[in-house]
């Protein structure tokens, strides 16, 4: 099962010894598919190579940000020259000023935006905003919807529809869980119950629109819309946490394909062109709350990085050429069409979902409405795909519950190399 290298056994016992569970990030020890990770050296284009030499066709892409390839010449070039003049500065610089305006140009829900450095810092800023703004203290999330690892979100469900969320991890106390209330997802009759109960108390909702944190979820037809609509009649605020979605899916995201306007929209990933980066923005009359001007408190040192605004800005104007978000459509339509062909053939029981350059493969024949159908696939038989792909040089997602991303470095020849592998491995399962 396990073919991965000797150097990567290497690092991976050294890391062990001083990074808890030997990474940085948990989905990165490859627990849910088992087996050790490997370690990367470099990447270039649609490949990534490990420190034993191997190379892979990846797609992961830095789990959505890399969505020109990985290390385009337009990026690094960019990096170079701006990093020239310093990486960090703590004081206003002109790269921020530009991706605030662009943001604000390509999303017409955003008035104004902030820069931070992550998506967790993101979404964690919007529900205190939309605490501050509401004066209410209540959110609604929905299970299987993962929007960082701040307190008031890393909540899991109740025993109950209506039952307010538990701590999912130690160390978030039972009191910061009781004001989070975790609903399914496409369950209008949940929603509208939870706000008949308490709709007044409730500041916002708070929806990876696409959930792409179990598997990629599709929304039931109605159902954003609902969102949209209880929280107007409400006086509740609709926050979209698009981190992955954002500027990968289209100029405006979900919230563009689906033609709706959140009032706090959450961003990060493609922004940053692969550097640490994040960004909240909504209705000026909302975001003017933030200090300095208002009494919501949130900051940053490393804010509006230059390096990163750079960068982010530079990935931007490439997906804004003809050749950007049509050609992205094209490599996923091609690659739905020869993987839904191998599974068909094989006669292997599936779900795919796919838009734009998000796809993910689920080994079910149940409909995928929420994370309840995604955890009830069978997991062996991906457990088999991604081992089978890897020892063939093809780099999927090490867990069921993640997106896969295909980036405009990716070729027709990439995707069909990737569907013979997956063609072969089905056929052993």
């Amino acid at each position: 099962m396990d073919s991965v290298g000797p150097l990567s056994r290497k690092l991976f016992a050294a890391a062990k010894e001083h990074i808890p569970g030997g990474v940085n990030s948990p989905v990165r020890a490859f627990r849910n598919v088992g087996g050790e990770p490997f370690f990367v050296h470099k990447a270039a284009g649609s490949r990534i190579e490990d420190v034993d030499g191997k190379t892979y066709i990846d797609y992961i892409g830095s789990w959505g940000p890399n969505i020109l390839g990985h290390a385009p010449v337009v990026i690094t070039n960019t990096i170079h020259e701006v990093a020239k003049n310093g990486v960090s500065f703590g004081i206003p610089n002109p790269f921020e000023v530009e991706m605030a305006r662009t943001i604000c140009n390509w999303v017409p829900s955003v008035e104004k935006v902030r820069m931070c450095s992550s998506g967790t810092e993101a979404t964690m800023s919007a529900i205190r905003l939309a605490r501050g703004y509401t004066k209410r203290d209540f959110i609604i999330k929905f299970d299987g919807c993962y929007h960082g690892h701040s307190d008031s979100l890393l909540v899991a469900a109740g025993s109950g529809a209506l039952t307010h969320g538990e701590p999912d991890s130690a160390g978030v106390p039972a009191s910061f869980a009781e004001k989070t209330i975790v609903l399914p997802y496409n369950h209008p009759e949940a929603l509208e119950k939870a706000f008949a109960k308490q709709g007044e108390q409730i500041a916002a909702i708070i929806v990876e629109s696409y959930p792409a944190n179990a598997g990629f979820v599709l929304p039931q037809p109605g159902f954003l819309d609902l969102l949209r609509s209880i929280t107007k009649r409400h006086g509740a605020l609709l926050i979209f946490d698009e981190v992955m979605t954002g500027f990968r899916l289209g100029k405006a995201g979900v919230q563009g394909l689906e033609n709706l306007d959140p009032d706090i929209s959450c961003f990060g990933k493609v922004i940053g062109g692969g550097l640490p980066v994040g960004a909240f923005g909504g209705l000026a009359k909302i975001m003017n709350q933030l200090a300095p001007d208002g009494p919501v408190y949130q900051a940053g040192t490393l804010s509006g990085n230059p390096l990163a605004m750079a960068a982010g800005l530079a990935q931007l104007k490439e997906l804004a050429k003809p050749s950007g978000y049509p050609r992205l459509e094209e490599l996923g339509a091609h690659f739905e069409s020869g993987l839904r062909q191998v599974m068909e053939a094989k006669g292997m029981p599936y779900r795919l979902n796919r838009v734009g350059s998000m796809f993910c493969l689920f080994f079910t024949q149940r409909e995928i409405i929420n994370v309840d159908d995604v955890v009830k696939q069978d997991l062996e038989i991906f457990k088999k795909l991604f081992w089978g792909c890897l020892n063939k040089g093809i780099y999927l997602a090490p867990s069921p519950y993640e997106t896969g991303f295909i980036s405009l470095a990716h070729t027709e020849a990439d995707l069909d190399d990737t569907l013979s592998v997956i063609e072969d491995v089905i056929s052993t399962i």
